[in-house]
């Protein structure tokens, strides 16, 4: 006689994460996976590239693409990550799209619920930050929304507090079918370490520099090998800006700001990956690379139009 319970069907899809720059959706991101996947920052247009980061339970597997702020391009960079944001949203089994509680909502909202009335797939609103809002100033965000797009579901939460995030895991769980497990339990993402490491490298320069600096730099591991003892990862890395004046802001005054951003890197990798690391950090200037074909390349952007 078999005694073993029945299992319950396990389920799996694939989630894009959309929205205006600045929304919350990396913090959301990382939250529900458990790990820093995709950088954050309090600048716009953080993250430049799809970001897939997976989140498997008993229940089921659902693998997330965190996609750039969808925004009004000023470079052949923007146009970039614009088109990488849109692309997403056939590809994918739901879409989240993630608006800020705190902000009314603008043109760029508007401009992406015109996008998503072109597609078939559905959509939850996902209201962030509702720990900064009174609770009675959410039903009149809820029907302005509303009024404009018929969601399929509303789910107000805050990703930086985790408030209401697992009932938002859950629907989503919900709109999934039963599937296979595409990617081992353990795995958070499917990126490579070297792009990992330099997303948080670029994430310390977000942090600690402002004005034009943040939106004109790439990092590019240039090197990583493991040590003799296997225990020690050797990271070499170059930052590239746009002008010598920028150069200097990121050394600083006797190399403390260079020393400052490797130092902060250097710990988020090493609790990432489970190794002691290695960082060296030097600075590259390369004018207007933003709007050079082949430096875009080079850098890892590809046109998927």
């Amino acid at each position: 006689m078999d005694n073993r319970k029945t299992k319950q069907s396990f389920k799996s899809g694939f989630v894009s994460i959309v929205g205006r720059p600045n929304v919350g959706k990396s913090t959301l991101l990382n939250h529900i996976v458990g790990h820093k996947i995709a950088i954050m920052s309090n600048k716009p247009q953080t993250t430049r590239n799809k970001i897939t980061a997976v989140h498997t339970t008993e229940e089921g597997q659902i693998i997330f693409l965190d996609t750039p702020g969808i925004h009004k391009p000023q470079s052949k960079l923007g146009n970039y990550m614009v088109s990488v944001a849109e692309n997403t949203l056939n590809e994918v089994d739901l879409v989240l799209f993630v608006v800020d509680a705190t902000e009314k909502r603008g043109a760029g909202d508007d401009y992406i619920i015109e996008r998503l009335k072109q597609v078939k797939t559905p959509v939850f609103l996902v209201i962030n930050k509702i720990d900064k809002v009174h609770p009675e100033a959410l039903l009149p965000i809820i029907d302005d929304y509303r009024k404009l797009y018929d969601f399929k579901q509303i789910v107000p939460i805050s990703a930086l507090e985790g408030n209401n995030t697992g009932s938002l895991q859950q629907a989503i769980l919900g709109e999934m079918e039963e599937g296979p497990m595409y990617y081992p339990a353990d795995q958070v993402t499917d990126h490579p370490e070297r792009f990992v490491a330099a997303e948080l490298i670029r994430e310390k320069v977000l942090h600690l520099t402002r004005e034009e600096v943040p939106h004109s730099i790439a990092v590019v591991i240039e090197e990583m090998k493991r040590g003799e003892n296997g225990k020690t990862l050797y990271i070499y890395a170059a930052i590239y800006v746009e002008r010598d004046s920028q150069r200097g802001i990121l050394i600083g005054q006797k190399g403390q700001m260079l020393k400052e951003i490797g130092q902060r890197a250097r710990k988020d990798i090493e609790r990432l990956m489970g190794d002691q690391v290695f960082l060296e950090l030097w600075i590259k200037v390369k004018k207007d690379w933003r709007n050079q074909d082949r430096m875009l390349r080079n850098f890892g952007f590809y046109d998927e139009q």
